[in-house]
């Protein structure tokens, strides 16, 4: 890790994923990694800047899974605990088309929900150029949301910018409780991703732009709402932005949000404009619609160039 990179903190997971239909009635399935802080670390990577991924894995064969799949983007995973007391975190999905994929997930006291504040990787936090989280993570247990705000107050006392995605995961905890902590989780970040939903979860109301106003009124200087087919809006440093969806067939959402966030942050780390980084995140989500799988259609810097050249 150098401070030029991206560091992310929280939850992965292994994914058994059916081609079609429910896995009752699959003879194979396709077998991969999920977690949004895993994702956007892996997105990151592929788009050519240092990231590493940090959390907790079983000793097990989906934790070994997880951790050699991340190795194979060149993602760091010098800072991963193994926890001999917890299996690895399970996903199934079974994957019908875009608008019709069922997730069940099989977490409880997994080695992801004992995520605790010693598991805070502080030299990595200090290396790093970003310390990226997510609003999942904090739903999995009182020690893992200790853990989360441990590493964001961690990155602020090294003058580490800290990003936050607020998806918090509607399964996880009730909306009440998860507007208590993202809404105090928010006030510790420099850049923060948010869907219209997620933001109203907070209290906001408004059209998109007055959201991302209103987000940024509590403390972030870079605030992106996520819209979807709709594009986006932000506000970046007290300035207006909008950027349109490229139009594309798709095929599966899942991780198109983690795909945003991973172009954003890669060009933030690299110095890229407002401009830049949003059409980048915007191109990076509309790869990852075009193929199943949460980490296939993450696009490297050439594919890029496929969406974002002039025509």
């Amino acid at each position: 890790m150098t401070g030029t990179g991206l560091l992310t903190f929280g939850e992965a997971l292994t994914v058994f994923s059916t081609q079609s239909g429910k896995l009752r009635h699959a003879t194979s399935v396709d077998v991969g990694i999920a977690g949004s802080e895993a994702m956007v670390a892996i997105g990151v990577a592929r788009l050519g800047v240092p990231a590493a991924w940090a959390g907790r894995l079983g000793a097990d064969e989906p934790g070994a899974l997880v951790l050699a799949r991340l190795r194979e983007e060149g993602v760091d995973t010098s800072a991963v605990r193994t926890d001999r007391q917890a299996p690895t975190g399970l996903m199934i999905k079974d994957f019908r088309n875009a608008d019709a994929t069922r997730s069940a997930y099989y977490r409880n006291g997994s080695a992801g929900t004992r995520l605790c504040p010693e598991d805070i990787p502080e030299d990595h936090i200090r290396a790093a150029g970003v310390l990226h989280l997510s609003g999942l993570t904090p739903g999995l247990s009182d020690s893992a949301a200790k853990a989360v705000f441990a590493a964001a107050e961690a990155a602020r006392g090294e003058g580490v910018p800290v990003s936050l995605d607020i998806d918090y995961g509607h399964a996880l905890w009730y909306p009440e409780d998860a507007a208590d902590i993202l809404y105090d989780l928010v006030s510790l970040c420099d850049i923060v991703f948010a869907g219209d939903d997620a933001a109203r979860l907070l209290g906001l109301d408004g059209d998109p732009q007055e959201l991302a106003a209103g987000l940024a009124e509590l403390g972030p200087e870079q605030v992106i709402i996520e819209l979807g087919p709709r594009g986006a809006v932000a506000e970046l440093h007290g300035s207006r932005y909008d950027v349109p969806s490229y139009p594309v067939r798709s095929v599966d959402t899942e991780g198109a949000d983690d795909a945003f966030v991973a172009g954003y942050l890669a060009e933030f780390l690299t110095g890229a404009s407002p401009d830049r980084r949003l059409r980048t995140a915007a191109a990076c989500r509309a790869f990852s619609l075009t193929v199943p799988g949460e980490t296939t259609g993450l696009p490297d810097r050439e594919e890029l160039k496929l969406l974002t050249r002039p025509r």
